[in-house]
């Protein structure tokens, strides 16, 4: 069967620098075998399937998988999911903000100019990182905890295992040693930056590397926030190690965070499923 498809470009500068997503739509009468089955063929870090919605007050249901597993969330997926979904012709019940149905809950997108910002959902684990974890992370980054800033729990879906280093620079020369972590491993590298870019961040994923991450931004700007270490708004970057340049806004509005990137369109068409 014949299914609109989308490819889009998420948390780009503006050209195509972010991360890519694959949007399926109609995506009715797929079971979870066969959307693994296609998103593991896509080889993209995320696909995701777009479905009527099935609570009261959202405006679609969307499935998201990566090449190995589904997630109850995702940020950059949720940033395509929704432009997608608007440039198909979907109309918001409320003027202004997309409402999203996923495994995780609700999730609300507002619309601004060339932006989209999605409000960070809350942590499902937070605090300390343990033992078995900090091991981990101490022999993937081959340096003891003791040189890091901090470390945190930013489980928001993904589980993120974050790592605050001394600076921007430590963070884009940090050499990761992936042998240490699982394919369901999920490091996260955070390092304050002197210029007009708050932090860089890294993610990497098992054996690859994110080259932006929505979920990993989101987990981290309530960590720095609740430590006030950065302001309400600031800009992150990420992907500068795998040949990208990913910018994500981050704005504290006092009550929710908002992350929010650029997102266009780059492949549209028709997919055989």
């Amino acid at each position: 069967m014949r299914r609109r498809f989308t490819q889009v470009d998420v948390f780009g500068d503006g050209g195509i620098t972010g991360n890519p997503l694959a949007v399926v739509h109609d995506a009715v009468g797929l079971d979870g075998a066969a959307m693994q089955e296609f998103a593991a063929w896509t080889n993209l870090s995320e696909t995701t399937f777009l479905l009527p919605p099935t609570t009261p007050g959202a405006d679609y249901r969307v499935r998201i998988f990566t090449v190995t597993e589904e997630l109850p969330f995702a940020g950059h997926p949720t940033l395509g999911s929704a432009s997608a979904w608007l440039a198909a012709g979907g109309r918001p019940l409320d003027a202004g903000t997309v409402v999203q149905e996923c495994a995780a809950g609700l999730v609300r997108v507002r619309v601004d100019a060339d932006r989209l910002a999605f409000a960070a959902p809350p942590r499902r684990r937070s605090g300390p990182l343990d033992e078995a974890h900090l091991a981990i992370a101490e022999g993937a980054l081959g340096m003891p905890r003791t040189d890091w800033v901090a470390h945190e729990w930013g489980d928001n879906g993904p589980p993120w295992m974050m790592v605050e280093l001394t600076d921007a620079d430590a963070v884009r020369r940090a050499w990761v040693d992936r042998t240490w972590l699982g394919p369901r491993d999920y490091l996260g590298l955070v390092g304050l930056s002197p210029d007009e870019y708050a932090y860089e961040v890294r993610g990497i994923v098992g054996h690859w590397e994110d080259p932006v991450t929505g979920s990993l931004n989101a987990a981290v700007a309530q960590w720095l926030r609740s430590r006030g270490v950065v302001p309400a708004t600031y800009v992150a970057t990420q992907g500068s190690e795998v040949g990208r340049h990913g910018e994500v806004f981050v704005h504290d509005d006092g009550t929710e965070i908002w992350i929010g990137g650029r997102v266009r369109t780059v492949i549209s068409g028709t997919v055989d499923l």
